[in-house]
């Protein structure tokens, strides 16, 4: 198995799991936000502080899965070495069919070092951010997922949390 997909293993069974969370009705009301910063890929990332549980689900040296208090959406960031060199092309197509097989993709720009994965599968949103630092050496990556009922409220963070990412290039932010 490659070194991009072992890494991504956790993040895609976290990102699969995340289909079975309940549609329950609650949303981000909060204007509070902080921000998490990556010591290890000096990626960083604002999510709304009155909607997520204080302690991370789960936090590596390679990024952090938050879930919501009611336990409906999931905001998983990250960035690891691209070992293999692979494509931005293949990391996409790889995604589409391990992550998102059968979804109903609504957005989904590429641009020279990142895309966008966006849509619906079995009941639940997700936005994916996919972008290639350092030359193609590093992966970073966020999304956020929420189920359907709950587009409207999460939506918006969405939009916000796009505005406050900013991914990775190392501990110096020199791509060490």
């Amino acid at each position: 198995m490659r070194q991009w997909s072992r890494s991504l293993v956790v993040l895609a069974m976290l990102t699969l799991s995340a289909g079975a969370i309940p549609a329950l009705s609650a949303g981000p009301s909060s204007t509070d936000w902080t921000t998490y910063r990556n010591a290890r890929h000096g990626f960083s990332i604002a999510f709304p502080t009155n909607s997520f549980a204080d302690e991370p689900a789960n936090e590596t040296e390679e990024g952090r899965l938050m879930v919501s208090k009611d336990g409906n959406a999931r905001l998983l960031v990250g960035a690891f070495e691209n070992a293999d060199a692979t494509t931005m092309a293949a990391y996409r197509a790889y995604l589409l069919e391990q992550n998102y097989p059968g979804a109903e993709i609504d957005y989904a720009p590429v641009r020279d070092k990142w895309f966008v994965l966006s849509g619906t599968r079995d009941g639940t949103m997700f936005y994916e951010r996919v972008s290639f630092t350092c030359g193609g050496k590093l992966i970073n990556s966020w999304a956020l997922l929420y189920p359907s009922a709950e587009r409207r409220q999460w939506d918006r963070v969405v939009e916000r949390i796009a505005r406050t990412y900013s991914p990775g290039a190392g501990r110096t932010g020199t791509c060490d």
